[in-house]
């Protein structure tokens, strides 16, 4: 359904930092980047943009990524915690989503609500 999603972040550089880390494991990349903004998706294919706003009061959202596997899973929850996210829910399965439903949680340093699921 979504081509592309935009976030606007308050610190652009720490938060790039943040999604560098945590998106790696899922086979995502730094696109994109200038001083306003990044890109991060496949490579050539930035699906999160993030957008400089210094100013602008936090409106947490939440965002999900697909993982192949439950270890990249695990390690986007790990490469997150060190590069600036706070732990919201660790690596596990979530039986009252879906039998097969694994994931793990995260909180940008924007406080947008992270996560890495697996549904194999």
């Amino acid at each position: 359904m979504f081509d592309h999603i935009g976030l606007h972040v308050r610190d652009l550089s720490s938060t790039i930092t943040f999604y560098t880390a945590a998106l790696a494991p899922l086979g995502f990349v730094l696109c994109s980047r200038d001083d306003t903004s990044a890109g991060f998706g496949p490579k050539g294919a930035p699906a999160l943009w993030l957008y400089a706003a210094p100013k602008s009061k936090p409106s947490p959202i939440h965002v999900a990524f697909t993982a192949k596997k439950h270890a990249h899973v695990d390690t986007f929850h790990a490469a997150g915690l060190s590069s600036g996210g706070k732990d919201n829910g660790k690596p596990g399965l979530r039986t009252d989503y879906s039998p097969t439903y694994y994931a793990a949680f995260l909180v940008d340093p924007d406080g947008n609500n992270v996560e890495a699921v697996c549904l194999t």
